[in-house]
């Protein structure tokens, strides 16, 4: 039989949908062995019917669709439930399937002793369709369900294990902190279908140079607060450092393969709309390279090793969203790509090492674990290194493509921006620094000390752990090598232009400077914090030194900040409600004030019942009587 390409399109998400029913309705009574089958079975199926969508696509002329079914429909307006493939989307299912797919596997060795182990699944594989249904939609309403999806799943993994009231706590502030966003993302919608009359992607494409700059800032910007919320920018970033509450396959499936990743993909889909708009992109990019930076500052100074994973994906997302407001938008989708593979790898590994630790989290109580986890040691230095920029791999390549991109833009077209570039590069450089400060510590550094006669207990991971990370490493030394293949597949968005004069220099400056970068960086870190110790004692006894490392641990105090003129006025506001509407109002007024009403007229009328037959049948002829007479007056008047 025949698979269509039609088919296929409804099939990838449609399998991660049918291990979620699975294991969500009839988990508990499967072994575990028929839940993990089944949770990794939809993904990676869901992954080889991706790269055979993927073979289709560089040889069809238009994208492929697939219209499902008519969902809503007044007058001419309708709203189908259509996905659509085109360069971008093939690119974006690979990564969401491939590194997913390799996170299901993973999990099997990870959960295999959790009491939710079917649960957990049935989570992450609603999580993979939400996502996918999110890259396939032919409109942004379809989109926006897919959008609305990854929240949903987010809540319940980073509360996954909600008996603990911490990560409970952990998946509703993801979840309230990203409703904000998608407020936002809601008006945008609704403001461009009062523009253009429709939510349909290709319409946009072909009508967006009609429309006026000046219509489509408003959207621009509004859809850009869904994505702050989504890819943790600021002001919307808080969320994602705590998200680390649920189990790291977790973290590294949000960070890696699907929601982080959401809203540079948006801007990518909406790139016409982006490009009509230049001061927005502006705009964007500067809250990028400040996102960078912060994010940057702050995983210097962590000290829960996923949690410093965490702020460097918001440092990350910065340079996906600078590269894509520099209006090079195949740089930010290439870093999409890349990051995907050394940010799986590198919170993976950092699972692997919690799991041999047994639950340690704090890098301060590692040390010395080269000699125990060799494996896990040789594939986080790969992640760290593509992380921090090192030669020829994935993260060096495509960290250059964004710098050079930023280049272009801000420095050589509009000088007046050129500290934008400036700010990137430090995070860059603060990248290199923190990555090597993580193998130092972890690896390198001195074990802690154990109470005489006891040895340090380390559980190794077996190869269901050990396999993810060995695929991953190697995507992420060798990915980079993916770029002009890759740009080239990307060419048919119609994204850029023949290549500008001055290009190939500007790519040799910044390829230079991300070796300096990567060298100092790097290197410090790993002489500091791999043999001098003292130097940080020494540095932070200097006071602007001190203050800085305060403010880098304490996150800049955003949450702080949060709660001094958000939560707190909010709560007030809600317990003021709560007593004069709910309380007063509602409860005394309306409810016991109708009870007590009812109880006084029953208490007076009972009076009037005492019983008697005669006296009971008297008034009620004096009743008939007066009722009689009132009927003949009024039928006298009318004649």
């Amino acid at each position: 039989m025949t698979v269509t390409n039609e088919t296929m399109i409804a099939l990838i998400p449609a399998l991660p949908l049918a291990g979620f029913l699975v294991n969500g309705l009839a988990g508990r009574r499967l072994p575990r062995v028929a839940s993990a089958v089944i949770g990794c079975a939809g993904p990676a199926l869901a992954f080889l019917l991706s790269l055979l969508l993927f073979l289709a696509s560089r040889t069809a002329l238009t994208p492929l669709t697939n219209v499902l079914w008519s969902w809503m429909a007044a007058g001419n307006f309708t709203i189908d439930i259509a996905f659509r493939v085109d360069a971008l989307t093939a690119v974006m299912l690979l990564v969401v399937t491939g590194v997913g797919s390799i996170i299901h596997v993973y999990s099997i060795e990870y959960m295999k002793k959790d009491p939710g182990f079917a649960r957990y699944f049935a989570y992450l594989n609603l999580f993979m369709f939400s996502m996918l249904v999110l890259v396939l939609a032919d409109n942004l309403v379809v989109l926006f369900v897919g959008w609305e999806g990854v929240g949903l799943c987010s809540y319940l993994l980073i509360g996954f294990w909600y008996e603990d009231l911490k990560n409970a706590d952990a998946g509703k502030k993801a979840f309230i902190v990203n409703r904000v966003g998608d407020y936002g993302f809601l008006l945008g919608i609704l403001f461009l279908l009062a523009i253009f009359g429709t939510v349909s992607f290709p319409e946009f494409e072909s009508r967006a140079a009609e429309k006026s700059a000046a219509l489509l800032a408003a959207p621009a910007l509004l859809l850009f607060l869904g994505a702050c919320g989504k890819s943790a920018q600021i002001p919307l970033h808080i969320w994602l450092p705590d998200a680390m509450a649920g189990p790291t396959p977790v973290s590294a499936l949000i960070h890696a393969a699907t929601m982080v990743t959401a809203g540079v993909y948006m801007m990518g889909r909406l790139w016409l709309v982006y490009r009509s708009v230049p001061w927005v992109c502006d705009l964007i990019a500067i809250v990028a390279a400040c996102t960078a930076l912060m994010a940057a500052i702050t995983a210097c100074a962590q000290t829960d090793i996923k949690k410093i994973l965490a702020w460097s994906t918001i440092s990350q997302l910065g340079f996906m969203f600078a590269g894509m407001a520099s209006l090079q938008f195949q740089t930010g989708i290439f870093h999409v790509v890349t990051h995907a593979f050394f940010k799986a790898l590198l919170f993976l590994g950092a699972g692997a090492v919690i799991h041999a630790l047994h639950g340690e989290q704090d890098i301060r109580k590692m040390g010395g674990l080269w000699r125990d986890l060799k494996v896990i040691f040789v594939t986080v230095l790969v992640g760290a290194f593509a992380l921090s920029g090192f030669p020829f791999t994935s993260g060096f390549f495509s960290k250059d493509a964004i710098l050079t991109a930023v280049y272009e833009q801000f420095v050589q077209k509009e000088a007046m921006f050129w500290p934008l570039w400036v700010v990137l590069l430090g995070a860059a450089l603060l990248t290199a620094f923190y990555s090597g400060r993580l193998i130092a510590v972890v690896f390198l550094g001195k074990p802690p000390e154990t109470p005489e006669g006891h040895e340090r207990v380390i559980h190794r991971p077996g190869w269901l752990i050990l396999g993810p990370l060995v695929a991953l490493a190697i995507l992420a030394l060798f990915g980079g090598f993916l770029q002009s293949g890759l740009d080239g597949f990307l060419q048919t968005m119609n994204w850029t232009g023949a290549e500008e004069p001055g290009h190939e220099a500007a790519h040799l400056l910044n390829a230079g400077i991300s070796v300096v970068i990567f060298l100092v960086g790097f290197g410090s870190a790993m002489l500091i914090y791999g043999f001098r110790r003292d130097l940080v004692d020494k540095i932070l006894a200097w006071d602007p030194a001190r203050g800085l490392y305060q403010l880098a641990a304490n996150k800049f105090y955003f949450d702080e900040v949060y709660r001094w003129t958000v939560v707190t006025w909010t709560k007030t506001a809600a317990a003021v409600l709560w007593f004069i509407v709910d309380r007063l109002l509602v409860d005394r007024l309306l409810v016991e004030g109708a009870g007590w009403i009812a109880y006084r007229s029953a208490s007076a009328l009972k009076r009037a019942h005492t019983g008697v037959i005669s006296l009971a049948a008297g008034a009620m002829a004096a009743g008939v009587a007066s009722l009689l007479g009132y009927l003949l007056f009024r039928f006298l008047i009318n004649a």
